[in-house]
This record gives structure tokens, sequence and C-alpha cells, in this order.
């Protein structure tokens, strides 16, 4: 070939290979990070708003739900928003009942779809934590009574039955090697579950909070600052940041059980913007870092030192400020946006075009 014309093939392919990555990237950025959709607030915009904005306004195409709430449900019908909706603590004794699993799905999910983009039903949220036996001994029963119901309807493959637990579920968690759960839990309650996980191509959902977990010694570590890191003395690796550390840890919980092929996903996890006095990197500067951070961080492809070369499906914690939440005054200022859509701080959800008209408003 002519010197002049395989250097003008290797420039076109090169060209169409950076376009190909810009293009992925964007992609896997809008695949992979979602919201917490919270409503415990009296000032909140009426769903089928919320609904336009993150269609219209941001880069978010996940949103995770805290029930099955219809109005919810029809506000997003037609924007192919992968919608996540969750059963409540208290009705997981009956969901173990396959009439009432299967009144469920034909009363919440089969009149929404297709038109509202259902992915997932998560069954409580942090159930082991609880501490109640009812609930926790009919955990797994009613995820599978729940994907019998499914299976029923011929929506088993479009719509995954999961929960999300909270890092209580471990019984060591530093370093990250000896992650391990919780005696009991392990084999009667978390093994049954990422049997049926993993049966299922389900994932494995987690809260991991490094705000609850750090302290001003470890502020830099929980807000992926440049620090010195944590070294693994049994694999030699270093954990530059918290979640790392977090996500690791249940890793080699899972791993111990045989469960290292299970994905993990994270259900949830955020920074509180405002706080109480003397709380420590309380403030939407630390917001702003942590959660910018952390969506770069999940959807780089980087992965953990134990878990190489991955992304993680993620949702940030939260969508809205909620200003009925009950707790100490971080628990109210999770949100990316207040009530009136407007961004708390910039983290690049915003659409480009959105993003430099919020700029031109800010004083």
């Amino acid at each position: 070939m002519d010197p002049t014309v395989a250097t003008l093939v290797a420039s076109f392919f090169g060209a169409i290979t950076l376009l190909l990555s810009s293009t992925l990237i964007q992609g896997e950025l809008e695949g992979t990070i979602g919201v917490n959709y919270g409503t415990v607030a009296n000032n909140l915009p009426p769903p089928a708003q919320v609904a336009h904005f993150l269609l219209e306004s941001t880069i978010i195409n996940r949103v995770r739900l805290f029930d099955a709430n219809p109005e919810m449900l029809i506000a997003f019908a037609h924007t192919k928003i992968a919608i996540t909706v969750t059963v409540p603590n208290e009705q997981i004794p009956h969901l173990n009942n396959l009439s009432f699993a299967q009144q469920f799905v034909k009363t919440n999910i089969v009149p929404f779809i297709p038109a509202t983009n259902i992915v997932r039903i998560l069954v409580g949220n942090e159930v082991i934590s609880t501490a109640n036996k009812l609930l926790i001994v009919n955990l797994v029963p009613a995820m599978q009574t729940l994907h019998t119901a499914l299976v029923g309807e011929s929506l088993d493959l479009r719509i995954k039955v999961s929960t999300p637990h909270s890092l209580g579920i471990l019984s060591t968690s530093s370093p990250p090697s000896t992650g391990k759960f919780r005696q009991g839990y392990d084999i009667h309650v978390l093994q049954p579950l990422l049997s049926f996980l993993r049966s299922t191509n389900s994932l494995f959902m987690i809260n991991p909070y490094p705000f609850f977990g750090c302290s001003a010694d470890t502020l830099d570590y929980a807000l992926f600052r440049p620090n010195s890191g944590v070294f693994d003395d049994n694999t030699q690796l270093n954990y530059t940041n918290m979640l790392d550390g977090q996500l690791d840890s249940i890793f080699s919980a899972m791993k111990l059980l045989g469960f290292s092929d299970v994905e993990i996903a994270i259900a949830e996890t955020g920074w509180p913007s405002k706080g109480d006095e003397g709380q420590v990197g309380v403030d939407a500067e630390s917001a702003a870092e942590y959660n910018g951070k952390l969506m770069k961080h999940v959807t780089s492809g980087v992965g953990t030192p134990l878990m190489p070369n991955r992304t993680f499906e993620t949702y940030i914690f939260s969508l809205f400020n909620e200003d009925l939440k009950p707790g100490p005054i971080c628990e109210r200022n999770f949100g990316l946006f207040g009530p009136d859509m407007t961004p708390v701080y910039n983290i690049g959800v915003l659409r480009p075009t959105v993003a430099a008209a919020a700029a031109k408003k800010t004083p």
C-alpha cells in the first residue's frame, strides 16, 4: 500500500476509534448513574414534572423508587428511564404467599408496562439490619415467590428481583480482604439469597456510605482526595478511597461463600450538603466533591483493587432534599436538587445547555 494512503487509512480508523471511545464513555456514564427518588417531604414538585425534568434536563436515566406508587409509575411512562420499585419491609411476610405476590405484580407492575420501563423490584430495604426475625426469615422466600409471580406473567427476564443491604451485614470489614458476613445470617440468609441472585442473573445490592464511616482523620480517604491510603497486608494492595474498601469487604465476604461471580451494585450512597454545627466535612463543597468523584470512579472502568476493570451500577442518594425526614439536619440534606429543581451543587448530571443556563442564574 502507498505510504500516503496507509497514513490516511490509519488516521481514518484512529478518528473512528476516538469517536467510538468517547461515545462509549458517555453511554457508560448515562447507563450507570441513577438516583434515589425519595418523597419524605411536603414541598416537592409533582412526579410528572420530576420525570420530565430528569428526561429533558439531566443525563440520569435510572431511578429507584421507595414504593410502587401508581402516580410515579404513570409519570415515568414513555421516558425510557429505567425504574426500580420497592416492596416496603412490612409487606415482606405477605409476599411469601404466592397469591399475594401475583396480586402485587398484577396491580403494581403489569398495568404500567411496557410504557414505564420497570427493570427491578426490591424486596424491602436493609432488612437484615432491622434485626426483625419475621422479616429476615421471610426475605428470601418472598423474593423467590415474587420471581415466580413474574415468571407467571413472562416478566422474569425483563424485571429482576433483589434487596439492598447496609454494611451492617458484615462482622469484619477491615482490612477489605477479611470481609465476612455476620455469623448465622451468612449461611441461613445470605447464602440462599446469593444463590437466588445467581440463578436469576440479578445483582447483589448494597448501601455503602463513606460519610457515616469517616472521621476528621479519614475525611480525605472518604472524599477521594489524595491520601496515604490504607494498605491490606493480606493482599499487598493499597486502598486510596473508602468506597473501594467497603466494596471489596463485601466482595471478600461473598467470595468466602463461593459467590464471587455475582455482580455488585450500589443501591444508595451520598453525602449531605448541610448538617449540625461542628460536623466534619458537611457542606455543599464536600457533597459535590464526593458525588462528582463517585460518578467518575464507578463509571471509569478502573474498578476496585479486588474487582479491577469494571463499572458499578450506582444510585446516588438522593434526588431531592427531603424536609420531613427525621433525625439530624444532615438527613434532610442529601439531595442533589432543591424542591424547585435547582441544583444544590453541580456534579455534571445536568445536560450542558441546562447547566449553562443554571450557571447564569447563579449570582
